[in-house]
């Protein structure tokens, strides 16, 4: 401990050869040695988090306080880093990735200067206390402030997208889940100005019949009005059209009027419904489509894919890749690796639980199945080109490539739906048909009986009988459950899409209404509903329920179909607020 001013002892390490030329460039290199150590002290660090975390702001504020742009609710925002929302977060770091915003956390620097007072300085010595509270708050500002900042902005943005993953992955599988419109010739309908509205009537198998393009839209006159309105007719008598899909982008609004003027016009009961065609654009011209319909341009195929949208919804959606189709929030600004793999891995969940037809699933769709790769796909879909039909699960060991591990992983997701074995329309896994036929014999019952429908079982003792038929108990119940419904189709669960006849004009709007909407996005403060005009409408999270929820998902999902009210309209910004709470 010296008594000396500290000059006189740094004296002593001044060295040309050293290149310490003074006593101030001696004192200054040993403030940077003992810098540099507080810096790598590992508590330190921890206790510095800590309190950063614990008490610490992160603040925004604008680069240009006049310029207009979607982040004007943070040019002067600050929220404790512990509190602060995952979108919140992600809208932070869009803004300052676009420049409109300064970003930074804001520390609660003198206790934490104190803290390290308390630490180093240990002893009252008044020739070195003036350094070392200089460079301990020189070793914080320049080293450990910054790196801190870095980790828990990364922490934050990670902990963000994890939820937001988890957000689209919920939206996405309800999306995939909607229960198809089965059985209606369906007119797809990609509406557009300038180049026309491109139509594609498809037939109840999703195969297409007809394509062409009408020009009822801006840029337009009343002849072309007239003549797209007489070729929307011919078609609909001309192929029997029960249902148009309209999607819901450029210029939607004004088909959808002119729609509603024709289904006025003709004797036929033809419904409408708004399709989300998010990914259809993407879909249009990906590698798949161009095989899928080789001889149609990109707005043909954008029509057929949202005309089959409603006819099975899974089936045309996973030609998609799950980032393109829309539910969710701020997908391009995360890891995008973490995002696909999370989203595959629900698509493949949709695909497995839902089965598909294997004589009429598509090579894409086959490929989600348990065990068949790319490859294996393609093959299914050519042997079935080649030899007619599936008349059998067995038939699949002839396909090139699918040996028997595969066919173990796959037969059960696959579905024959009037094949020679009426086990074969069922999610019962081959290895089982045995054991299925012994319990039949066992109740006087015949295999035949599965395909008249819903089947009743009396089993009194499950244990006994599981034994007796060879297999485990939680195997037979899980036989019973599916042979009770045979073949049902989980989405049969879910609501169904509502079907409109007539249109509304967000200028119809007033304060007070009481609509029907379809959910068409959730995300962490809300939902957006789908009323039937133009603009989706937002129910916040405090509109959702009287009891309290951390998130709208445990409310609402995607495509529920809900009543709402309206609640504010802001014409301008072409903003709705809705709310589900009808009785206030």
């Amino acid at each position: 401990m010296t008594k000396e001013p500290l000059e006189k002892e740094a004296e002593a390490f001044v060295s040309e050869e050293k290149e310490v030329k003074t006593a101030k460039d001696a004192i200054a290199g040993a403030c940077d040695i003992i810098a540099e150590s507080i810096s790598d002290e590992a508590d330190y660090r921890m206790e510095i988090r800590r309190r950063t975390e614990a008490k610490g702001l992160i603040v925004s504020t604008a680069k240009d306080e006049k310029a207009e742009s979607v982040y004007e609710n943070y040019y002067e925002f600050s929220e404790p880093v512990s509190k602060i929302a995952g979108h919140r977060v992600l809208a932070l770091n869009r803004g300052e990735k676009e420049k409109f915003l300064n970003v930074k956390i804001e520390a609660p620097t003198e206790e934490i200067l104190r803290y390290l007072e308390k630490k180093i300085i240990t002893k009252e010595n008044p020739q070195t206390k003036p350094v070392l509270q200089a460079t301990i708050e020189d070793a914080y500002n320049r080293l450990i402030a910054p790196a801190i900042e870095r980790e828990l902005r990364n922490e934050l943005t990670e902990k963000a997208e994890d939820g937001a993953i988890l957000v689209f992955g919920k939206n996405l599988e309800q999306l995939l889940m909607q229960p198809p419109i089965a059985g209606q010739v369906v007119l797809g309908w990609d509406p557009a100005f300038r180049t026309g509205c491109k139509l594609a009537v498809v037939d109840a198998t999703g195969k297409v019949l007809d394509t062409t393009v009408v020009y009822p839209t801006a840029p337009t006159n009343e002849k072309k009005i007239a003549a797209a309105k007489a070729t929307v007719k011919d078609l609909i008598h001309k192929y029997g059209v029960t249902l148009i899909s309209v999607g819901n982008g450029t210029a939607s609004r004004e088909s959808e009027q002119i729609i509603v003027e024709i289904l006025k016009e003709i004797p036929e009961k033809v419904a409408y419904v708004i399709t989300n065609e998010a990914g259809a654009s993407v879909y249009s011209a990906s590698k798949l489509a161009t095989e899928e319909f080789p001889n149609f341009d990109v707005g043909q195929r954008s029509a057929a894919s949202i005309a089959r949208r409603v006819q099975d919804p899974l089936a045309e959606l996973v030609k998609i890749d799950p980032k393109s189709i829309g539910v969710g929030q701020y997908q391009h600004d995360m890891n995008q690796k973490k995002l696909g793999e999370a989203l595959g891995g629900v698509v493949e969940d949709c695909v497995n639980k839902v089965g598909v037809d294997l004589n009429t699933a598509s090579a894409s769709l086959l490929e989600y199945i348990s065990g068949v790769s790319k490859v294996i796909a393609k093959n299914i879909v050519a042997y079935r080109e080649e030899n007619g039909r599936f008349e059998s699960r067995k038939e699949l060991l002839k396909v090139a490539k699918l040996g028997p591990k595969a066919f173990e992983q796959c037969a059960g997701f696959m579905r024959i739906t009037g094949g020679k074995n009426p086990l074969d329309g069922t999610s019962v896994h081959p290895e089982n048909y045995e054991a299925v036929e012994k319990l039949f014999a066992k109740l006087n019952m015949k295999t035949e009986q599965i395909s008249d429908g819903p089947t009743a079982f009396f089993i009194k003792d499950y244990k006994k009988m599981a034994e007796e038929i060879g297999v485990g108990e939680i195997t037979l119940r899980d036989i019973i459950k599916e042979l009770q419904k045979p073949g049902r189709d989980p989405r049969d669960e879910m609501p169904r899409p509502i079907l409109r006849t007539d249109v509304l004009d967000m200028k119809d709007l007033k304060v007070g209404m009481i609509l029907k909407g379809t959910v068409r996005n959730v995300i962490d403060f809300g939902a957006f509903v789908d009323i039937g005009v133009h603009q989706d409408g937002l129910v916040h999270i405090s509109q959702m329920t009287k009891r309290f929820i951390k998130h709208p998902l445990e409310a609402v999902s995607v495509g529920d179909i809900v009543e709402v009210k309206v609640i504010s309209l802001d014409l301008a910004k072409k903003r709705i607020g809705l709310s589900m709470l009808l009785d206030k």
